[in-house]
């Protein structure tokens, strides 16, 4: 594959960072990665894995970038903006890999200078591992990875960034800002916060010793737990930039609870059954879009030793 893009800079240099490059030199699709962030360590590391260069502060990364890519956490995206912003060459595309877009477009949209293209973007990809050490070029493989383009955007941009993001192994869409952080709260946003609550419950549960609970952990529970090994930082930052759209699906997501807790309250199994199925049909649904598979173990085989 041809490349498209001469020089991409890699803000923040974690999983999705880490992946994208070692993706992108798999496939020639770019000259030279750049890459900036804040921690000596994680800038030794990736040069030596996936970066041709590195820089101690972002604006030196950016320089002459061709692609600017914003993968830090959504908190800290505002300052990382006005920081390279008289720094961005024009013609140069910004887009970032934050789960939620709308705080992302408010905080960075600001400071993106004339001439310079901002296409906000989200990878519908990744695992409970962090570092530049957890990326691994085939993340992206048959995953979604949404852009929400503003109105102002241009369309050769668009089609030059999704390119790129079809050429590491990404199925592309488009969407409004709103939509896409109202369909990430059901999908991966109140899940999260689910699973959180779930590990949270089973620790403060003083009825089961905490050896039991890691013991039989080979049920739904172990689940709970991968998702909830999630950055700290990144998730704190979802839950309060998109505090609006997660509190409405908290509250439906109540609304159900309480009509199942009605149904085993009652011994309504006609009701338990038909829920049961309906849950399960989506479920089958997931694997027949290919977003995962019917394998035991969900499908995720062995897990990856830690730092990986």
């Amino acid at each position: 594959m041809s490349q498209i893009y001469g020089k991409v800079a890699l803000i923040g240099l974690g999983l999705i960072a880490g992946s994208m490059a070692h993706a992108m030199r798999a496939a020639g699709l770019v000259g030279h990665i750049a890459g900036h962030a804040k921690s000596a360590e994680s800038r030794d590391v990736a040069l030596q894995l996936f970066c041709d260069s590195v820089a101690v502060t972002a604006a030196e990364a950016v320089r002459d970038a061709d692609l600017i890519v914003l993968a830090v956490p959504v908190g800290a995206m505002g300052a990382i903006a006005a920081e390279i912003a008289p720094h961005l060459k024009p013609g140069a595309v910004v887009t970032d890999v934050g789960s939620v877009k709308g705080a992302v477009v408010e905080a960075v949209a600001p400071h993106i200078p004339a001439g310079v293209h901002f296409i906000p973007g989200h990878p519908l990809a990744g695992t409970e591992y962090s570092g530049p050490r957890s990326g691994f070029a085939t993340l992206f493989q048959n995953r979604w990875w949404l852009l929400t383009p503003l109105p102002e955007s241009d369309a050769a941009a668009i089609a030059q960034l999704r390119a790129l993001l079809e050429g590491i192994g990404a199925n592309v869409d488009e969407m409004d800002v709103a939509h896409h952080d109202l369909v990430l709260a059901v999908v991966s946003h109140v899940p999260h916060a689910i699973a959180y609550t779930m590990v949270g419950v089973a620790d403060h549960m003083r009825r089961v010793s905490q050896s039991e609970v890691i013991k039989y952990s080979a049920s739904g529970f172990r689940d709970f737990t991968r998702i909830a090994a999630s950055d700290p930082v990144m998730w704190r930052d979802v839950f309060l930039t998109n505090k609006d759209a997660v509190l409405d699906i908290l509250g439906r997501f109540t609304e159900e609870l309480f009509v199942l807790q009605r149904a085993i309250r009652m011994e309504d199994g006609e009701h338990l059954h038909a829920y049961f199925t309906k849950t399960r049909a989506i479920r089958r649904g997931i694997i027949e879009a290919g977003q995962d598979t019917a394998a035991p173990d969900f499908g995720r085989g062995a897990e990856p030793t830690k730092g990986s």
